[in-house]
């Protein structure tokens, strides 16, 4: 397999891609945990005025039943009226569409967007349901039976991996 792309380099692509899609009403939601890490990049990249938001989907996805809670749960916070936004929901990796469905979910229980727009790093394929991602940084063919993660180090430098899937 070819060396995967260099996150740092997606990240800096990204912002200037999105630069021209910024106005005073747009605000951003990170859905953790990658997704917060490559939108704490993206928001001060591109000066957004509104803080950014994060979002934990996992009491909305369709499989909590079968996946149960995560060992570590973090708490949606959302510190702007979401009703009439544009918002750019962003996310590390997408692959089904379940994750983003979701995060969709869960946003209509804080109010109406005018518009949302996904932004993800990496689009691996395999998608399940009808969602595409607006903006990313590049397209990747997974094994079957792998998993594309985004990791962060110690000093904040972000990096795609590979993992076998669990």
């Amino acid at each position: 397999m070819n060396p995967l792309p260099d996150a740092e380099k997606l990240c800096v692509q990204l912002a200037a891609e999105l630069k021209p899609a910024v106005k005073p009403s747009t605000a951003m939601i990170g859905l953790y945990t990658g997704g917060v890490w490559l939108a704490e990049r993206l928001h001060a990249a591109l000066g957004i005025a509104e803080p950014l938001g994060t979002m934990d989907i996992a009491f909305y996805r369709d499989d909590y039943h079968q996946q149960g809670l995560a060992r570590d749960p973090k708490r949606t916070q959302i510190p702007f009226a979401v009703g009439g936004r544009d918002l750019l929901l962003v996310d590390d990796v997408l692959y089904t569409g379940r994750t983003v469905r979701a995060a969709m979910n869960e946003l209509f229980d804080y109010g109406r967007p005018a518009s949302i727009s996904l932004v993800v790093l990496a689009d691996r394929g395999g998608r399940e349901l009808p969602i595409c991602a607006q903006y990313f940084g590049c397209t990747i063919e997974v094994a079957k039976g792998m998993r594309l993660r985004l990791l962060r180090d110690d000093r904040g430098k972000l990096k795609l991996a590979l993992q076998h899937a669990e």
